[in-house]
């Protein structure tokens, strides 16, 4: 399927009800119920806080895919790219009947709602999920593996987010997408398992590269079994980790999210039509690797005592009245031409001030700096 057509797609089917960085079980229940007429909605299990989760099946294929998103519950993106695609299936569309007719998709759109709820990363126990995969001490964990045993995927996509300090190799260039075809070995080989998520990755990247040239990377593949994706992979059951990244002036993330959903259906499609062998894996491994380069904002050249040096400063999200808000922090202070910023400020040698009048120091939050007397926002767009 042509990428500019899936955009198309994007633009016609995106679920309005979803927007922004936090989602939770009170925003996608409303659009379950909706749906629940047309495609199979079920409770499947509950949080530590006895919040329900939700298992959604569409399709009528032979070939099984298990998504499950927000296993991190401050990780949103993917989630919202679900519902589109859903919306998109639920259409009258023909280009995307071939999905349903090959395929069956099981999805669990949240799969931590107590982590949602709170928008952290670990369950209400404090409990990181994507390292419970061995142990399967949380009962969140226990419903993810329930429903892999039950649902026999031949293929599963493990959705995440990632912060704003990734870069797609050692460039100027945000990792506003990224993949892995986790390991399912310590030495990390490249199994036939691995190429068959090789292939499907290789597939979502040459579309990508349509819209976000050199702003796809992968992670690491350093094996760790008590993660989900190495456990299902080492199961030989061909995984995939999706990670939406930052798109320039994005922190919302909804660019993103239509790369997301772009990424679902050409792999979808790609799946619909082929049988995935893995023997077209290569282009998976030119795909820079990601670095950790990235500020959100760089103040250059700035005097601290009788030093000109760089401020590095991160946003650092947090819940406040049910909304996500993006407070800066002073993360650096020193020499930063090994990074590079989503924002940059110049200070041309002048000394930058907190809104009390006393100089930057390391730690410090506000949404604004003083130079030359002048209020300098650090908010981002």
């Amino acid at each position: 399927m042509l990428t500019e057509h899936i955009k198309a797609l994007f633009s016609k089917y995106k679920e309005q009800g979803l927007n922004h960085r936090y989602i939770t079980n009170k925003h996608i229940e409303p659009l379950l119920k909706n749906m629940a007429n047309k495609l199979q909605v079920e409770t499947i299990g509950a949080s530590v806080l006895n919040q329900h989760i939700y298992g959604v099946k569409i399709g009528h294929g032979d070939k099984r895919i298990l998504m499950w998103s927000q296993m991190h519950g401050n990780e949103s993106t993917t989630t919202k790219a679900l519902f589109d695609l859903l919306n998109t299936l639920l259409s009258d569309d023909l280009s995307v009947k071939n999905i349903l007719n090959s395929c069956t998709l099981y999805i669990i759109p949240i799969l931590s709602p107590d982590g949602a709820q709170a928008y952290t990363r670990i369950n209400a126990n404090q409990i990181d999920l994507n390292r419970d995969a061995q142990d399967l001490t949380q009962p969140e964990s226990k419903v993810l593996r329930s429903a892999f045993e039950a649902f026999k995927p031949h293929y599963c996509y493990n959705l995440h987010g990632q912060r704003t300090i990734f870069s797609a190799g050692k460039t100027n260039n945000p990792a506003t997408v990224s993949f892995l075809a986790p390991a399912q070995d310590k030495a990390c080989t490249i199994t036939p398992n691995r190429k068959i998520a090789m292939e499907i990755i290789a597939v979502m990247d040459k579309a990508l590269q349509e819209l976000i040239p050199h702003q796809v990377g992968v992670y690491d593949d350093a094996f760790n079994i008590n993660c989900v994706g190495d456990t299902f992979q080492s199961e030989n059951v061909p995984t995939i980790l999706f990670e939406a990244g930052h798109y320039p002036n994005d922190y919302a993330r909804e660019e993103t999210r239509s790369f997301i959903y772009i990424a679902y259906i050409a792999s979808l499609d790609y799946i619909s039509k082929n049988e995935v062998t893995g023997v077209h894996y290569d282009s998976y491994l030119k795909i820079p690797e990601n670095e950790k380069l990235f500020l959100d904002i760089i103040i250059k050249n700035a005097k601290i005592g009788e030093a000109i040096t760089d401020i590095g400063i991160l946003y650092q999200e947090k819940l406040i009245d049910n909304k996500i808000h993006f407070i800066p922090k002073v993360e650096k202070i020193e020499n930063l031409e090994a990074y590079f910023a989503h924002k940059t400020i110049q200070a041309n040698n002048l000394e930058v001030f907190n809104s009390e009048g006393e100089l930057l120091n390391q730690d410090y939050e506000n949404v604004f700096v003083i130079m030359n007397n002048e209020k300098i926002s650090l908010l981002p767009k």
